[in-house]
Order: structure tokens, then C-alpha cells, then sequence
């Protein structure tokens, strides 16, 4: 092999996974931003969920609070993304998600609060995770700036979470 073919194999290699990396930091963003808008509408389903068939004023109160909050991250989270081509809000709850409201539709009375308030744990644990790794990790600067400040009011709903947990029989943390 000649030096300038050796010189333009080595170029095309670098472009090429120039590009492939590229692809992956885009990839990282968009995840978040599909990931991140979903959990948000899936909080917002639940929560209007709680408003019909709750039976408890504390939960009622704090599912009026993840819509608020979760309809205003959300709406934030749009407007980051509207600002790049290659970021798209989710369109529907994640499956997982929609399989905890569909058992949550099921639930009635006193057992309802107790599984919503378990399902609010465990979903806010997981939106923690996400936005936690987006904040350390994440290539984005104003994603990673929007995953940052929201972090303390999801620990926030994490703990207030876990207080309706116990004090209506569900899990203990």
C-alpha cells in the first residue's frame, strides 16, 4: 500500500468515526429528551388518575402537584428541543409506564393510595436515575444544564413520595 492511500484510509477512518460519534452524542440527547418527556406525561396520567380515584386529601394534594410540576418540565423540556432538529418529545408514555396506570386503573379506594403512592416511588427513583446520568454524562449543554435544576425538585417529590408510602401501608423506605 502506498503512503497516500495508508494516508487516506487513516482520514477516511477518523471521519468516519467522527461521524458515528456524532451520531451517538445526538442519540444521547434525543434518548433523554424521549425518555425524560415520557416519564413526565406518564406522571401526569397517573396523577389525574389519583384526582378521580383517590381517596385520601394528602394524595389527592400531591397529584395535583406532579401535574403542575410535570406539565411545566415538560413544557420546558419542549421548548429545549424545539430548539434542536435532532431532539423529539415523546408522543405517548413509555409502555412500562402505561402497563403501572392501566394495574393503577384497577385499584379502587384505600389500595388505590397505596399503590399510587408505591408507583410514585419507584417511578420517581427511576426519573432520578435518568436525569442524574444526563447531568454528569450528557453531551448537551442546556439539556444538561435542564437535567441539573431539576433534579432537586424530583428529589424533592421522591421524598414526599416515599412519605405517602408509609403512612398509607405501602413500602417502606
Amino acid at each position: 500500500m502506498t503512503r497516500t492511500t495508508k494516508a487516506f484510509l487513516s482520514g477516511t477512518a477518523a471521519l468516519l468515526f467522527g461521524v458515528a460519534a456524532n451520531f451517538a452524542l445526538a442519540a444521547e440527547g434525543e434518548n433523554f429528551v424521549d425518555e425524560a418527556s415520557a416519564k413526565g406525561m406518564a406522571e401526569i396520567e397517573t396523577a389525574k388518575l389519583a384526582l378521580d380515584k383517590g381517596t385520601s386529601e394528602d394524595v389527592k394534594t400531591f397529584a395535583q402537584k406532579m401535574i403542575d410540576d410535570h406539565t411545566k418540565s415538560n413544557q420546558k423540556l419542549a421548548e429545549l428541543a424545539g430548539q434542536h432538529d435532532d431532539l423529539e418529545m415523546s408522543d405517548e408514555a413509555m409502555l412500562m409506564d402505561k402497563a403501572k396506570a392501566m394495574i393503577l386503573k384497577l385499584r379502587d379506594g384505600e389500595n388505590f393510595d397505596e399503590a399510587y403512592a408505591n408507583n410514585q416511588v419507584v417511578a420517581h427513583e427511576q426519573t432520578i436515575e435518568l436525569y442524574r446520568e444526563y447531568a454528569q454524562n450528557g453531551e448537551n449543554a442546556e439539556l444538561k444544564q435542564f437535567a441539573e435544576s431539576t433534579l432537586q425538585e424530583l428529589e424533592q417529590h421522591l421524598q414526599h413520595a416515599k412519605e405517602l408510602a408509609s403512612k398509607h401501608g405501602g413500602k417502606q423506605q
